[in-house]
């Protein structure tokens, strides 16, 4: 278990060397805007996302305002995103419940938080930690593969217990910026498709980077 944490700790280390200034990359002025950008994200780039909210906002200001639009007109607003007719859905519902149960302001418990429509674990994890500061890892699909890239997870995993995983390596202090930190380096470095191994920093401690980087990577 030593021997494992202290790979860990090294992985980590160099992980925080290529990411040094982790922080959310969508655009938002209060808590508010964050939840909204958030249940957005949602199988869609932070790009586009932050290509809508800036109009998206200007037309809708607060939630009330989103609670007394048309699903059509909101999803006419956000229409160049990906499943873009349930997320106005979501949206407008989601407006509604903070009006209704929270006086229009954004609850801070993950558990409230999971009552609002269109807003699972991860969301809340990210809205809590960014907007809340509030220690938290929000698991998602780049937090996940380069857990399991690393070795620190075992690649069929729920993402429920990667989560957990983390918090037990990481210090609860460093647990949003870890997760930020996890999440762009999976974003620009360890992709998906392609990832860089020949230029990581990581590559010699990765067992999947030291497995696939002199073959290639086909998938």
């Amino acid at each position: 278990m030593e021997q494992l944490r202290t790979l860990w700790d090294e992985q980590y280390a160099r992980i925080a060397a290529i990411v040094p200034d982790a922080h959310c990359e969508l655009v938002h002025r209060n808590a508010f805007e964050l939840t909204i950008a958030v249940l957005l994200s949602a199988q869609c780039t932070d790009v586009m996302v932050n290509a809508v909210t800036p109009g998206l906002f200007a037309a809708y200001r607060t939630p009330q305002q989103f609670a007394e639009a048309s699903v059509e007109d909101v999803a006419h607003a956000i229409r160049k995103i990906g499943l873009f007719r349930t997320k106005a859905k979501h949206i407008v519902q989601l407006c509604r419940k903070l009006i209704d149960a929270y006086g229009g302001e954004i609850p801070t418990t993950r558990e409230e938080l999971m009552t609002l429509p269109g807003i699972g674990r991860k969301s809340a994890n990210v809205i809590l930690s960014t907007a809340f500061g509030v220690p938290a890892i929000a698991v998602d699909t780049h937090v996940e593969r380069v857990s399991k890239r690393l070795g620190v997870v075992h690649a069929r995993t729920s993402v429920a217990a990667v989560e957990r995983e983390l918090m037990v390596r990481l210090p609860e202090h460093e647990w949003t910026r870890a997760h930020h930190r996890l999440v762009l380096f999976g974003r620009y470095h360890c992709t998906a498709m392609r990832p860089q191994c020949a230029q990581c920093t990581l590559r010699t401690i990765c067992p999947e980077g030291q497995r696939h980087h002199e073959g290639g990577w086909t998938r």
